[in-house]
């Protein structure tokens, strides 16, 4: 039994990342290799054992919920053998995401000499994107009149709305002109008008990062959490920050109010002002 095929089909066919996939594939093969037995004869008691091992051997809640995650997939979603594996791990506790001051973010984009470079990681930043919807960015995505376009294959392989800024309209006009980009052709092309590699933006957001200074461990998500945290300072509410991120979950976006927290503590209540009511 082809378990790699099995897995990449499925996952492929339930919109999990190609990231997803490879994580799976990777805990299950391991474990059926410990084991030497095939799907069919793995038993749900084996399972348990194997990851009460992890444990043991100090593995974190999240990496042993991984390959829970992962053994669910096959045996349940792949093959429908209903193991009722109703058992989760405590998860260690997340840490709050980093983000950029906006004046640090103004000196990060002044150390990209690289035009093209500075226009793709001022784009990731202006609309919150994801390495992913970047690198898959076609001009078809585009609706410049509008300010607004298309993210395709983000996570969840989904498709979703984010937002132009004013400020980059003109810029991406120039440079799709200027390149005499057809609407099938991606905005940022890698070698021979292939599709970008993602390892190349992160390259880029690592160089910048040296150059800046910046302490911070910044990479392209970090401009998302960013561009977030920004337009909650700014004064937009959870619920219209939500959709521009294109989270499912209310719960997802509201990370973003604590990291703002700074900015909203210096807003009054309105039980201070009731003395200047005559």
């Amino acid at each position: 039994m082809d378990v790699e095929e099995i897995i990449r089909k499925k996952g492929t066919l339930k919109g999990l990342s190609p990231r997803t996939i490879k994580t799976y594939t990777f805990a299950v093969k391991k474990f059926l290799r410990i084991y030497r037995k095939t799907p069919y004869q793995v038993s749900k008691n084996d399972i348990e054992s194997y990851l009460l091992k992890l444990l043991e051997r100090g593995s974190s809640g999240n990496t042993t919920n991984v390959y829970l995650n992962a053994f669910k997939f096959l045996f349940e979603e792949c093959l429908g053998r209903k193991l009722t594996l109703n058992i989760s791990f405590s998860k260690t506790p997340k840490r709050l995401p980093e983000f950029l001051t906006k004046e640090e973010l103004i000196h990060f984009f002044t150390c990209i000499k690289n035009k093209k470079h500075l226009l793709m990681i001022t784009l990731l930043y202006s609309a919150g994107l994801r390495v992913s919807e970047l690198v898959n960015l076609k001009v078809r995505d585009l609706q410049l009149n509008d300010n607004y376009g298309w993210g395709r294959l983000g996570k969840g392989r989904k498709d979703r709305l984010f937002i132009i800024a004013r400020n980059l309209n003109e810029d991406l006009e120039i440079w799709i002109n200027k390149n005499n980009l057809k609407p099938e052709g991606y905005i940022f092309s890698g070698y021979n008008k292939r599709k970008m590699s993602t390892q190349t933006i992160r390259k880029i957001v690592k160089e910048a990062t040296k150059i800046a200074g910046l302490s911070k461990n910044v990479h392209p998500h970090t401009l998302r959490h960013s561009f977030a945290t920004h337009l909650i300072q700014n004064g937009y509410s959870v619920t219209e920050v939500q959709p521009l991120l294109g989270h499912n979950r209310i719960e997802t976006t509201l990370i973003y109010t604590h990291l703002a927290a700074p900015k909203l503590l210096n807003t009054k209540s309105p039980y201070d002002s009731l003395k200047e009511v005559n």
